[in-house]
């Protein structure tokens, strides 16, 4: 059974807000570069790939599906914040607000009675609960370094070792072969 068009330009609409997401994340990544603290670049071009890949797995869920992929235009970020804790509290508040986007498109799913849908986004409303979790944590640990450039300095440090996990990075060999 192929995806309802009402399913559809909702799936479209949050790969979108996917993109914008990845856009976000990297503006951040440059300011902090900008503001000497590359291990929180690190972090956000982390950030990055990983809201690109829950784009294209909303984009390949459509296709498998016989839907379509309608790509609209990425608005552009913000691309500076008055502190390291406002830049976080974005954080928090954007990946609150992809949260209520999923929860939404699963609410959709049940009145449309798409079962394959609301199985697949399950993962990810899995995937925002570890999100919001890890983004509420270094908004925690920003608030208590307060002036403490040395801690920040080693936080910084500690985000420098974030790795995108290989099995988290979609490939050609992720694709279907038609």
């Amino acid at each position: 059974m192929s995806i309802k068009k009402e399913m559809q330009d909702a799936i479209n609409d949050q790969i979108n807000a996917e993109m914008f997401s990845a856009y976000l994340y990297l503006s951040m990544g440059s300011w902090f570069e900008d503001e000497d603290l590359p291990g929180f670049g690190n972090w956000m071009r982390c950030q990055y790939m990983e809201e690109t890949m829950h784009a294209m797995k909303f984009f390949n869920f459509l296709n498998e599906r016989g839907g379509r992929a309608e790509l609209k235009a990425i608005e552009g970020p913000d691309i500076s914040w008055k502190s390291y804790k406002e830049a976080f509290a974005a954080v928090v508040a954007h990946e609150e607000y992809i949260s209520e986007r999923i929860n939404k498109l699963v609410t959709l799913s049940r009145k449309l009675e798409d079962y394959a849908a609301e199985s697949f986004l399950m993962w990810f409303v899995d995937e925002q609960v570890e999100e919001e979790d890890e983004a509420n944590k270094i908004l925690a640990k920003l608030k208590r370094l307060k002036e403490d450039s040395n801690g920040l300095l080693r936080f910084d440090g500690e985000l420098a070792g974030r790795v995108l996990a290989p099995a988290a990075v979609p490939t050609i060999l992720d694709q279907p072969v038609v």
